[in-house]
């Protein structure tokens, strides 16, 4: 038990003293769709996609190109990440450009938002389905009191009313169904043009080239997380510069 609260305290003293990240949800406030770049060896919906990726060079590359954030995908089993790859991350592009960086991950536990604010990331992950009553408005105050910010996801108008409950928090709506895997842009279509106008709202899953992230300008997002193609691109530069520049259209 000593032993514990002992890598817990270093943990909390870790998290403490971190370097101070550039602002998550401020990078994503632009004229243009944002796009948020993810860093991504495997999936379960599409099995491998790049195993050696070499995620500090692609960061690099996508901060570059012009991608407004980047998100690392840190859980293991089924992408294939890990803490390492977001530490990596952070080094490479403070080397090269200033990037918010988003953990993703299952994240359930304060330990893991420590975690995530030691290793470099500026926001976290929370999945609104995944969270009971309180456990996620209970998880985003904690993320909040150790300077870090929060991605709220959400599928239907129940979750969406729950994370709107949260006033700093960016909110990401999830075209696929964590259940089926399925893909299906009437989610964001639905969901997106009811989210307050001052909240910065993006668009999760299904956009695989700039038309994707035209469709997702016309539902109201502010911004697209992008993960498969760029991951699975031989020239992640190029695949973000295809991206960027679409602009923002007016939501609610």
């Amino acid at each position: 038990m000593a032993s514990v609260r002992g890598e817990l305290a270093e943990l909390e003293a870790a998290a403490a003293g971190a370097p101070v990240v550039p602002g998550f949800e401020a990078a994503l406030r632009r004229s243009d769709v944002a796009v948020i770049a993810e860093l991504k060896k495997k999936s379960p919906s599409k099995g491998e996609i790049n195993a050696s990726l070499n995620v500090g060079a692609r960061a690099v590359e996508y901060v570059g190109a012009g991608a407004a954030a980047l998100s690392v995908l840190t859980e293991p089993t089924r992408f294939g990440g890990s803490l390492d790859d977001l530490r990596a991350v952070r080094q490479a592009v403070e080397s090269a450009a200033v990037a918010p960086l988003l953990r993703k991950d299952f994240i359930v536990d304060r330990i893991q938002l420590l975690q995530a604010r030691a290793a470099g990331a500026s926001a976290a992950l929370l999945i609104v389905r995944a969270l009971g009553p309180g456990h996620m408005e209970s998880l985003a105050a904690e993320a909040r009191a150790i300077g870090l910010e929060v991605l709220l996801e959400v599928r239907d108008e129940l979750e969406l009313a729950r994370a709107l409950t949260v006033d700093y928090a960016v909110i990401g709506v999830n075209n696929r169904n964590l259940e089926t895997l399925v893909i299906d842009d009437a989610v964001s279509a639905r969901l997106l043009p009811i989210i307050p106008k001052e909240r910065v709202a993006v668009f999760e899953s299904g956009v695989a080239d700039r038309a994707g992230v035209e469709r997702a300008a016309a539902c109201g997002a502010d911004a697209v997380l992008v993960g498969s193609m760029l991951s699975a691109s031989t020239d992640g530069a190029a695949a973000v510069r295809a991206l960027i520049g679409v602009p923002r259209q007016p939501r609610g």
